[in-house]
């Protein structure tokens, strides 16, 4: 059936072609053609282009007649096109005035904004024809993946454990034992490690279709690439160089198999995104679609036309023009939808919250838009709360009730206390609250606690290096955070010292004690559960090789600390109290306050004074928790280079103390503690952590054997 204003009003050739829908924008199939709609307010006319797969000329050039436009969107309806074997741009007339902010080339054939799916670099690694002057190309698909049901899991946010990775980095090295090496097929083939490592929501560093050969150079004998992929070619389309079926189109089927089965097995997906810039970049970057198209409505420009740089790669997006606020918003809707991912890290969010003239808005309407939207009302939104323009607003991003933060704060604190800094004791009881200080009026939930992630040391090099090792990267080591708050533990990279290796080993479990029993949501580096090393290189964004690589050889070299890290998160999970929502730390009906520190001795801490010993004790409520019994767990923590004799809180009557975890060796499954012969005191050896856990007793439960 046609409808008559989807009649064809023009042919060439074989194909006809009509009026179209002014949404949605993008190439959509309808009715039996293709309608392309694209937005431009400035230009003076567009042309379709269209091509044959792979070809460097175009087949067929379409003007948009002015009865094609409406407002300031061009749509049309074409027909008869085989869309698996074509591929399209536009062209728009318009002023070329760049000292007015107008780019306007109509020998330029420009991507398409809303495209979702992009050819030019469908398979990774393959050299770019640079004379190619249309690059990337937009393809047309179809959405009818069958989903069998499935829908995104909607997991509440403070059970949550996120493990941020790289999805090309986690399979692509020999050891990884998968078939498709560096894929989404790759990472599906991993999920089992994932559900034994209990992880339940993986951050995927950013898969949006970016172009690795950006800024590729050769460095000693080495080729370095845009590996990390924070520079966006285009928003809704996915990377297609990381499917094994991109070369036959399937990418998006390939990404979409992977999350159902991911979600399937009980573990979220959530997308590391970058809206604050371009992979267009300044004056001098690539013009591959928004400089083409409207390049005043999409960019920040200084009064001369040239680029406002908030975000360090060239350029910052406009993002509360209405027209770019529109954008992202469709995009995020769009990848929850089509695509059933479960949430968004926002990369540099604090940008989006600057107005036209690059101002910080009290209240951005882009950032409200997120938040209020019905289809993302459970979809998880975690910002990075600054920008490279020095707009740091840890604690403070504009959140409409929703949004949660990377914690800088966490990180910094933990990392500078667990290497001796007395000093930061007093902002290290507030982070294990779960950051009241910060997040009073949003609860412990809006905290996303880490202490590593991509940008930086891994957890490993963090206790191996003093000083960055970036020479690989060909910037004479300028580049890369300076401000680590590492310690190498005695010696500066790897080392055959016993007693090295041993204290780097209880360093990292005294770190991941502290993350896994504190307050918000707890985020893991992966590969940080093996010691997995970048060999001192925190700013590995263009390394496609072994610096990048996880070695999955290291998980039987390491498989203590795995062991270690999988038993924390189990216990995590088997205790809510750890996962409150609430800062009412108040005594609930275990007779305790539901958190409190210590110090040696208990209830003795001045929680104002510098100090590198305490202890924090949970009383959990079986009837606020859900669970069988009330249970005590306390987390001792001894910072000195000395052993510490902690004395141990009273307990009710009937309750022992049973030793979970000691980060000089110990860790044991929920249920499986071991009983301590004395009752009243713990000794702590030197930069070292322990978990202790007692519950009421049961009629007739046996009693293991005390540990001495």
């Amino acid at each position: 059936m046609m409808f008559i204003d989807q009649s064809p009003t023009g042919r060439i050739g074989s194909i006809e072609y009509g009026p179209g829908h002014v949404f949605p924008l993008g190439a959509t199939l309808l009715y039996g053609g293709v309608n392309f709609s694209v937005f431009s307010r400035e230009a003076t006319a567009c042309t379709l282009v269209l091509y044959h797969h792979g070809q460097r000329e175009p087949f067929l050039e379409i003007p948009f007649s002015e009865s094609f436009r409406i407002g300031n969107v061009y749509s049309m309806m074409v027909y008869g096109l085989n869309i698996e074997t074509v591929e399209y741009g536009y062209r728009f007339d318009g002023p070329n005035d760049p000292r007015q902010g107008l780019r306007f080339d109509r020998n330029r054939v420009v991507l398409d904004p809303f495209v979702r799916s992009i050819s030019g670099r469908s398979v990774w690694g393959v050299e770019p024809d640079d004379t190619n002057p249309f690059q990337h190309r937009g393809q047309i698909i179809r959405e009818d993946y069958d989903w069998q049901g499935d829908k995104p899991l909607e997991i509440p946010f403070q059970d949550l454990v996120i493990y941020e990775m790289h999805l090309r980095s986690f399979t692509r090295h020999p050891s990884s034992g998968v078939r498709h090496r560096g894929t989404y097929a790759g990472l599906s083939e991993k999920i089992a490690y994932l559900k034994a490592l209990g992880v339940n929501c993986v951050e995927l560093m950013p898969i949006f279709e970016f172009d690795e050969f950006e800024n590729a150079r050769v460095v000693n004998g080495r080729r370095l690439l845009n590996y990390w992929g924070y520079s966006t070619v285009g928003f809704l389309a996915p990377k297609a160089g990381y499917a094994a079926s991109a070369r036959f189109g399937m990418e998006a089927d390939e990404l979409k198999h992977m999350i159902r089965v991911f979600h399937q097995n009980g573990i979220q997906v959530i997308l590391d995104v970058v809206f604050n810039h371009t992979a267009e970049g300044g004056e001098g970057g690539p013009v591959i679609s928004f400089k083409g198209i409207d390049n005043r409505t999409y960019y920040l420009l200084t009064p001369d036309g040239g680029y406002i740089n908030f975000s360090g790669c060239g350029n910052t997006m406009n993002c509360n023009n209405p027209v770019v606020r529109n954008l992202v918003l469709g995009c995020l809707i769009y990848w929850v939808s089509v695509f059933h991912v479960d949430g968004f890290r926002f990369d540099l969010a604090s940008i989006l919250s600057r107005d036209e003239d690059g101002v910080p808005m009290v209240d951005p309407p882009l950032l409200e838009s997120i938040a209020g939207d019905a289809v993302l009302d459970k979809s998880l939104l975690i910002a990075e709360a600054w920008d490279a323009g020095g707009l740091y607003q840890v604690g403070r991003f504009p959140a409409y009730g929703r949004w949660s933060e990377w914690n800088g704060m966490y990180r910094d604190c933990l990392r500078r206390f667990i290497k001796g800094g007395a000093e930061c004791l007093p902002e290290m009881i507030a982070r294990i609250r779960g950051s009241d200080d910060l997040y009073r009026q949003r609860g412990p939930e809006a905290s996303i606690n880490f202490v590593t992630c991509h940008d930086g040391f891994t957890l490993y090099d963090l206790v191996s290096y003093n000083e960055k090792h970036n020479w690989d990267n060909g910037e004479d080591n300028r580049d890369g955070s300076n401000d680590n708050y590492s310690w190498n533990c005695g010696a500066e990279g790897e080392t055959d010292d016993p007693g090295i290796n041993t204290l780097r080993l209880r360093q990292m479990k005294n770190m991941l004690t502290i993350l896994l029993t504190s307050r918000g949501i707890p985020m893991l580096l992966s590969g940080d559960e093996f010691a997995n090393s970048q060999r001192g290189n925190n700013n590995a964004y263009c390394q496609d090789n072994e610096i990048s690589w996880l070695d999955w050889t290291q998980l039987e070299t390491h498989r203590d600390l795995y062991d270690y890290v999988r038993r924390l998160i189990a216990f995590r999970k088997a205790h809510p109290v750890l996962r409150a929502v609430s800062y009412d730390f108040s005594h609930n009906r275990t007779g305790y306050p539901e958190l409190s520190f210590h110090g040696t001795r208990p209830w003795s801490l001045d929680e104002h004074a510098p100090g590198l010993s305490f202890a924090y004790l949970y009383a959990e409520d079986r009837k606020r928790s859900g669970t069988e019994r009330n249970a005590f767990i306390y987390v001792a923590v001894n910072a000195w280079w000395e052993e510490q004799r902690f004395t141990l809180p009273v307990l009710p009557k009937g309750c022992r103390w049973q030793l979970a975890f000691e980060s000089n060796g110990v860790s044991t499954d929920p249920g499986e503690e071991l009983p301590l012969e004395e009752q009243s005191a713990l000794v702590l050896g030197p930069r070292s952590t322990a978990v202790l856990i007692a519950r009421e007793e049961q009629p007739g439960e046996d009693r293991k054997s005390p540990r001495r």
